[in-house]
């Protein structure tokens, strides 16, 4: 009817072994979100820094705001003056803009 102490002690897993086997499943969902989430994400991040430190005059551009225009300066401080309209621009950080619309080709030397 009672359990008693010796059958209690003999049911203990076998050390050190046992331990490790118990993490391997927790290893092994951080290994499937690392594949899943992280290194998906790093790679879009680098794509954007990418498309960004590419921005040149004349690239009609969408931002953030949803925002279309055409860049008509950049400057060294992640700021681009976009022109919306004619004569209507407006500065933005390099950051925002999501997408280039189209690209100019670059100038000949």
């Amino acid at each position: 009817m009672f359990v008693t102490p010796a059958f209690a002690q003999a049911a203990a897993p076998g050390g050190a072994a046992g331990a490790f086997t118990s993490f391997v499943p927790l290893i092994l969902i951080f290994v499937i979100m690392y594949f899943l989430l992280i290194r998906p994400q790093q790679k879009k991040l680098k794509e954007h820094k990418a498309m960004v430190e590419a921005l040149r005059r004349g690239d009609q551009v969408l931002t953030g705001g949803g925002i279309l225009g055409k860049v008509v300066k950049v400057h060294e401080d992640g700021i681009v003056d976009v022109e919306i309209s004619e004569g209507v621009k407006v500065r933005v950080m390099k950051s925002t803009i999501v997408q280039v619309m189209s690209k100019t080709e670059p100038a000949a030397a």
